[in-house]
């Protein structure tokens, strides 16, 4: 396969300071892309940013922004035209984990994940689609295989990400036909520093080989990304074993 090629391409990357998000932007920007990084890390994307620009050469913008915010992700995409004049891609990266038993889970912490989840990406999905439509640019959702796979230990999680693919879907309805690319990605458990039920990072919980690394996802989302007139609806990526070890 011929190497994928982004340059004039403009993404932005939510969730962009760590883990998934910022693998994407490494493997973004390395295909040529101008990257807009975007999370709630100053400090960690102004590093990241420099360390992307020094080894890959191309141009990024360094847009802080709470997703929950409706104004903050308005803001990043109105920073965003201004800089560069187009948004070709957006990586709808963002979110938050929390395990717990409903029961048991307290409203703060239901609605963080909810406010993160969906209403952030509501939000960037909304406020980026007349850009994207312009561009026949490509919307990508990052999924998660509780999103297609009932989970007993954190429902609301799982819920958010069943709502992610079917919103994802009704998305690519309405805009296909105006030009605009749909995909999700669906990552199994990926050692990144996001976290499990008991609060470890996943990276802690397993060894090299036992999940995902976020490299692969991210080159999942890049390739998604490169499909010029068609999408490819959904990819999911788990390790090898993961079915033998879950069914």
């Amino acid at each position: 396969m011929a190497a994928i090629d982004l340059n004039k391409n403009v993404a932005i990357v939510t969730g962009a300071s760590s883990g998934i998000g910022a693998a994407t932007c490494r493997t973004l920007a390395s295909a040529g892309a101008t990257v807009v990084l975007a999370a709630r890390s100053e400090d960690r994307l102004a590093n990241l940013a420099a360390e992307i620009e020094e080894a890959h050469g191309v141009e990024t913008l360094v847009v802080p922004t709470d997703v929950r915010d409706k104004n903050a992700v308005e803001s990043l995409i109105d920073e965003t035209v201004s800089s560069f004049g187009s948004i070709d891609i957006l990586v709808n990266n963002a979110g938050l984990a929390r395990g717990s038993e409903v029961e048991t889970m307290n409203t703060e912490a239901y609605e963080q994940m909810q406010e993160t989840n969906i209403d952030g990406l509501f939000y960037a999905t909304r406020a980026a689609i007349p850009e994207l439509r312009a561009a026949n640019g490509h919307l990508i959702f990052v999924g998660s295989f509780a999103g297609k796979y009932p989970r007993s230990y954190n429902a609301v999680y799982a819920a958010s990400k069943w709502w992610t693919r079917g919103f994802a879907k009704s998305v690519a309805a309405q805009v296909g036909d105006e030009g605009v690319g749909v995909s999700v990605i669906n990552p199994g458990a990926v050692r990144t520093e996001f976290e499990s039920t008991d609060g470890k990072p996943f990276k802690e919980i397993f060894e090299a080989g036992e999940a995902s690394e976020p490299e692969e996802v991210a080159e999942a989302i890049t390739f998604a990304a490169s499909r010029e007139g068609s999408s490819l609806s959904e990819i999911d990526i788990n390790n090898r074993s993961k079915f033998a070890d879950d069914f």
